[in-house]
Formats: structure tokens, C-alpha cells, sequence
């Protein structure tokens, strides 16, 4: 089978990148060790349309039209040409996006069409309280009606986009995404930083970094130890000003020395932050699925994740990690000291959560899966 993504966010090697970029390189390298073989087709903002083996993936990057207005009927037409030159030179039988891809996108009968919600302008609109854009609302719309089969990667971005986008009774079915379990490798815990809380992701609103660091005053004078780490990469208000300086200029004096913001860090170093880590909080706002939460688990690290959004599918509150209100600090700090209160099982709580991870993000599994889906959806069933 020869399966080709639409994205341009396949990670270059030395990038930092996010959850679709992790995403396609766990999922790409479980295809070709399978025996089938992976394209990646995306714009970016280069001179001229090239193609590279990345770890035996082919990726083929089309320079991104900057025409005012029309950018987006050339730059469709120009993704359009290269998957018919492709198929022209290897048969492609899947070509899979996410949300918004197919939109204005020719719909050929040589192959199937397959939607990934990783979470689109609808689903994102809701959970941040928000209007959705007519003009990218009716390319969802216009994206969805020509698929031929969905994936979700969690039941709560497909319940959520459904109360707003029909699937046309097309299938569908929920695959989490995979976690590479030989990166994320059982922890150490004579590696363990006494008190020290670790936060993994882009430090932004939406991932409820502000409302952490607001709990840790109150975790504190109880544990007094406590400090913590951050890893992800800055994000920027539309002015261009820094997200991390706004939050040091709200810090107190005596808190500052207990946070560091490390930026982005290579996605193959985050186990070795995660091994240090007491507890692992990731109380973000809202998400498809999230990688991290699952990422530390699967080292048997007890994790805080939210009890929004997909949390309560990854995790069992208090018995496998726990759930956290993240837009209450007054909840975070009661979870991360009712978590510290148990210091003794702190260990065993990680030893299920590693057990759940292992069950429902093993990448052999899920990769299975998907193979399964698609090959129901070449079949027409």
C-alpha cells in the first residue's frame, strides 16, 4: 500500500516540531517497516519544488504560492499536479489529510480519500470559546463532503466536530495516536528530582501554563521543594511579543528562581526531562488528544493531565494519574498536593498509567488498525 499525507510538517531531522509532525514520524516509520511506503506532500516557503528520503520516507515540498488573494487555487493546483505526476511513477492508494486539506482539492477516482481530525477550525472554534470564520468554516465543510472515510484520534474530537460537521455516513473510526514505546523508555527513578514538576509543550494560554504557574504558590506552602520546569517553544501575541516575557513580568521576585523555561527542545530529548520529572502537569485548555500526557505515562510517570477534552480517556483520576481543572489553579495545586500527599504511591500510580498507555497508544496496534481502515475503505465497505 502506498499511503500519502498532505501536510508540511513532516520533521526535518535536528527540528524541534508538534503533535502532527510526531504524529508522522512515528506513523510513517511503523508503514515502511510494515512494508508499505509513505509520501509526504506540503508547501513551505522555498525556491523550488523538491523531493528527499527522510528515514525511507519520500517528501515532496511545493514552494508556497505568496499571490495575493488566489495563493490558495495555486497552491491546490500545484498539490493536485504533483499527486498525479507521483501516481504517475509509484500508484498511491490513500491520499490522507486533515480537516481542511481536501477542500478545493480535485477528487479523483484513482485513489481514497481519508480525513484525520486532528482538530479543525470547528473543533478549535468551540473549545476556545470562539466564532467560527465563514471562510474557513465552508472550506471544512467543502474538505469533509469529500472524503471517503475519517479517522478521529480521540471519541472527543469526533463527537465534538460532529455536532458540527456531518460525516456524510461515510466510516469512521476512533485510532489513538501511536507513542513510539522504544523512545519512551521505562524511567529511572533513582533519576528523580525531589518536588520538581515538569511541563511539556508550547508555552501558550491555551495550554494552561499561566494557570500552573498561578497554583504554585499555594503547592508550596505545603511543599516548599517544589519548582518547576518547562520545555516548548514560545508562542507570540499578534503584536510579536513573547508569551514566556509576559509571564516573568507577572511572576513574583520569590517564585521567579523556582521556573525555568528551557524554549524548544528536540522531541528525542523530552524522555530524559520527563525521567527527572516527580510529576508530569500538562493542564492544557483543550486538545484532540495530546502526545505528552501519553508520552510520560508510557515511562510509567504519574502524570496530571485534564479532566477537559479527551482526559478522562487517557487517564483513570486516581488510579493510573490524575485529572486536574485547567482553568482553575486553585484545582491544579489541590490535585499536584493530593498527588505529593501520596509520595509513597506515587510510583505504583505510574506502573498503571504506563500499563494504560502501553494498551491503548502501542504503535504495533495502532498501526494495525489503520491498515485495517484503510483497506476497508479501498474495498468500499
Amino acid at each position: 500500500m502506498h499511503i500519502c499525507f498532505l501536510s508540511q510538517e513532516f520533521p526535518k531531522k535536528g527540528a524541534s516540531y508538534g503533535g502532527i509532525g510526531t504524529f508522522l514520524k512515528t506513523f510513517s516509520g511503523q508503514l515502511i517497516s510494515k512494508g508499505h511506503q509513505v509520501t509526504v506532500i506540503g508547501l513551505a516557503k522555498v525556491p523550488k519544488e523538491t523531493e528527499e528520503f527522510i528515514d525511507g520516507v519520500r517528501i515532496i515540498t511545493i514552494p508556497a504560492s505568496e499571490t495575493k488573494y488566489f495563493a490558495w487555487r495555486r497552491n491546490y493546483k500545484n498539490i493536485d499536479r504533483v499527486i498525479l505526476e507521483l501516481h504517475g511513477r509509484v500508484s498511491v492508494d490513500i491520499i490522507e489529510g486533515s480537516e481542511l486539506n481536501f477542500a478545493f482539492l480535485n477528487k479523483h477516482s484513482k485513489f481514497k480519500y481519508v480525513i484525520r481530525l486532528h482538530g479543525g477550525h470547528h473543533f478549535f472554534a468551540e473549545g476556545e470559546n470562539r466564532k467560527v470564520e465563514k471562510w474557513k468554516g465552508f472550506q471544512e465543510r467543502k474538505s469533509f463532503a469529500k472524503a471517503d472515510g475519517f479517522i478521529a484520534v480521540s471519541d472527543y474530537v469526533k463527537s465534538h466536530t460532529g455536532k458540527f460537521l456531518s460525516f456524510h455516513q461515510k466510516p469512521m473510526e476512533i485510532i489513538n495516536y501511536p507513542v513510539p514505546l522504544d523512545r519512551f523508555y521505562t524511567a529511572d527513578p533513582a533519576k528523580i528530582v525531589k518536588g520538581r514538576l515538569v511541563f511539556a509543550g508550547t508555552v501558550c494560554e491555551k495550554k494552561g501554563i499561566r494557570q500552573l504557574i498561578d497554583a504554585l504558590p499555594l503547592v508550596m506552602e505545603k511543599y516548599p521543594e517544589v519548582h518547576l520546569e518547562a520545555y516548548g517553544r514560545d508562542w507570540k501575541f499578534p503584536d510579536g511579543s513573547s508569551f514566556i516575557e509576559f509571564l516573568k513580568e507577572n511572576i513574583s521576585s520569590d517564585l521567579g528562581p523556582k521556573i525555568n523555561f528551557h524554549g524548544a527542545v528536540l522531541h528525542e530529548d523530552l524522555p530524559r526531562y520527563y525521567e527527572k520529572a516527580e510529576l508530569c502537569v500538562f493542564p492544557s485548555h483543550m486538545e484532540t488528544q495530546g502526545l505528552v500526557a501519553p508520552e510520560a505515562m508510557a515511562m510509567g510517570k504519574p502524570v496530571i493531565f485534564s479532566k477537559t477534552g479527551p482526559g478522562p480517556e487517557t487517564i483513570d483520576d486516581g488510579e493510573n494519574g490524575w485529572l486536574c481543572d485547567p482553568f482553575d489553579s486553585a484545582d491544579i495545586a489541590e490535585v499536584i498536593i493530593r498527588a505529593l500527599d501520596k509520595r509513597e504511591k506515587l510510583q505504583s500510580i505510574g506502573e498503571q498509567g504506563q500499563k494504560k498507555a502501553w494498551l491503548k497508544f502501542d504503535p504495533d496496534k495502532n498501526t494495525d488498525q489503520n491498515l485495517a481502515f484503510y483497506s476497508k475503505i479501498l474495498c468500499g465497505k
